[in-house]
């Protein structure tokens, strides 16, 4: 899957947010570091939305922008 990332400077490096998964976030020292730790976030946050998806009826739609 590919989501759309913000990278903005910090005083540390960048920070990385994910419009797409509210409250995703991660940053890093330098654009590799943030981007690896971004990827780990959006895995965890999915893993999250999966766990609590659990027994729910869950589909898909197809959205043409």
């Amino acid at each position: 899957m590919k989501y759309r990332i913000a990278l903005h400077k910090s005083k540390e490096g960048l920070s990385v947010s994910v419009p797409g998964l509210p409250g995703c976030s991660s940053h890093g020292s330098t654009e590799q570091d943030a981007l690896e730790n971004i990827r780990d976030a959006i895995r965890e946050y999915l893993s999250v939305v999966n766990e609590q998806l659990k027994g729910a009826d869950v589909r898909e739609v197809e959205v043409i922008v």
